[in-house]
């Protein structure tokens, strides 16, 4: 039976050869795939669709707040998480922002 020191030394060779086999296959495949881009004429939204990351337009943008604190004129646009002077207002009517 091999001593872990031994299989670790293996596993190290392993690791070399398989990197070393991988860098071959890299720019083999590269190669193929930049003659076929060539050949078919593909362009970059052909092989990766649309834009990655790129904002839809209801994300963009600052929502305009919706409601005001008389005391604090601190403001809240009616998303996310309520702030303190107005979530446990049972009639939240009386802080709208009249418009």
């Amino acid at each position: 039976m091999a001593t872990f020191k031994e299989l670790k030394a293996q596993m190290a060779a392993l690791e070399a050869q398989a990197e070393a086999a991988r860098a071959a296959e890299y720019e083999a495949v590269l190669a193929d795939i930049r003659a076929k881009v060539v050949d078919y004429g593909f362009t970059e939204r052909d092989i990766f669709g649309r834009r990655r990351g790129a904002r839809t337009k209801s994300s963009a943008g600052v929502v305009p707040p919706k409601y005001r604190d008389p005391k604090t004129e601190a403001t809240w646009s009616g998303r996310g998480r309520a702030p303190n002077w107005i979530k446990d207002a049972k009639n939240r009517d009386r802080f709208l922002i009249s418009r």
